[in-house]
């Protein structure tokens, strides 16, 4: 009786729960027609304990699993709504074109077709080309500017470090290399010359340095500008101050004012400077001479003998001289423009000139040489040759001049 009455309970809720959860399928129990599952359904609740209430009769269920307050459903994707919605598929090449394309422009939205989309992109691939082309052409433009400036500031350059001198009456190229602290060799190749290459007057030489310290250094002057100084200066042309002071008379500390003119010490016009100098104070001492002498002209400062001695002349004619009036004693032969003289022979055997012997005569310019000799009566007499102007040997007649040697 008991065993049929709990049967009877056992299937009652069963049933039951079957029938609660009827609408709701097992998650683990998925057809195509399933929509929606329950991953808590009371089907999977297990009873731990059974108890029978013999006097009511009433199967009672405790210490069971907790039933979920809300009971989550899961949405059931197929596979054909997941590929469309996830998965992209182009059209097939062989249907391209056939579709309408919405794009957005300028103006809003506009729907082109594959062929219009193309068109335009091709458009715009062309457009680009265009720029970039542009953008080369400009670039191309800027490095030619760019390269013409840099050309005209090289050129700048060079022309500031070149100039040019021009060739003087007495000049070579190792004088001009000198002045320049150049070597000779150097000058050549700089100016393209041949070893044995002449230079003439007025041509002109090119020098790596700036016109203007090629001219300061030819002239040996040099022009103030503003913010020079004494050192600036001198350490311009490589020389020192207190020498360029010395110079230009004026002290170390001195301010000069921008224009003045400053004298450069360099070596070979230190030289010219005492030369000209000592030619001065020749002069002078001859002038002196001059005075004191009363009128005469005498030299000093050649030889180491002088003494007074009657002059005359002659010319290159049988009447003055010899049938041969063009062969000198010592068989010298002489022509006209020859500065030579004959002299008594006591001035050969007494007082020590002798063939070829340099002498200068008071009141006439230059040198002149023994060549000839007179005739034994005379004493302390020379003869000076006029050429073949008989005239000039008239003229100068008979003189009382010194003679130095």
């Amino acid at each position: 009786m008991y065993r049929k009455y709990s049967a009877f309970l056992l299937f009652v809720s069963f049933s039951a729960t079957v029938s609660v959860a009827g609408s709701i399928v097992d998650c683990r129990v998925i057809t195509g027609g399933t929509t929606e599952c329950n991953p808590y359904s009371k089907r999977l609740l297990r009873a731990k304990e059974v108890v029978y209430d013999i006097n009511k009769q009433k199967l009672i269920i405790t210490k069971t699993l907790p039933v979920p307050a809300k009971k989550p459903k899961l949405k059931v994707i197929s596979v054909a709504d997941m590929i469309e919605k996830y998965v992209h598929v182009e059209d097939s090449l062989r249907y391209r074109g056939s579709h309408d394309i919405v794009v957005k422009t300028t103006e809003g939205k506009k729907r082109l077709t594959r062929k219009e989309l193309w068109e335009r992109k091709q458009k715009e691939v062309h457009q680009k080309i265009e720029q970039l082309r542009e953008a080369q052409q400009l670039k191309e433009l800027e490095e030619i500017r760019l390269a013409e400036e840099t050309k005209e500031k090289v050129q700048e350059a060079i022309k500031n470090k070149q100039g040019y001198y021009t060739i003087a009456k007495g000049d070579t190229l190792s004088m001009i290399a000198a002045k320049y602290g150049m070597k000779t060799k150097e000058l050549r190749r700089v100016n393209q010359l041949e070893d044995n290459a002449k230079i003439r007057i007025g041509k002109k030489l090119l020098i790596p340095f700036s016109q203007e310290t090629v001219d300061a250094i030819a002239t040996g002057k040099y022009k103030v500008k503003e913010g020079d100084t004494l050192i600036s200066i001198a350490q311009k042309f490589n020389l020192k101050p207190k020498e360029v002071a010395k110079f230009n008379h004026l002290k170390s500390t001195a301010l000069i004012r921008v224009g003045k003119t400053i004298q450069l010490p360099f070596p070979y016009i230190i030289k010219v400077l005492e030369a000209k100098k000592k030619a001065a104070e020749r002069k002078r001492k001859l002038a002196k001479a001059r005075k004191k002498g009363k009128g005469s002209k005498l030299i000093r400062g050649f030889g180491r003998h002088k003494l007074r001695v009657t002059a005359t002349a002659y010319s290159s004619h049988r009447g003055q001289t010899d049938k041969t009036p063009f062969l000198a004693a010592w068989n010298n032969h002489i022509h006209p423009g020859m500065k030579i003289i004959a002299v008594s022979r006591d001035l050969l055997s007494k007082y020590g000139l002798r063939n070829g012997s340099r002498v200068r005569i008071g009141g006439l310019p230059g040198i002149y040489r023994v060549r000839d000799k007179m005739n034994k009566r005379f004493r302390k007499r020379i003869d000076i040759y006029m050429g073949t102007s008989r005239r000039r040997a008239l003229r100068w007649g008979r003189r009382s001049v010194v003679l130095y040697w």
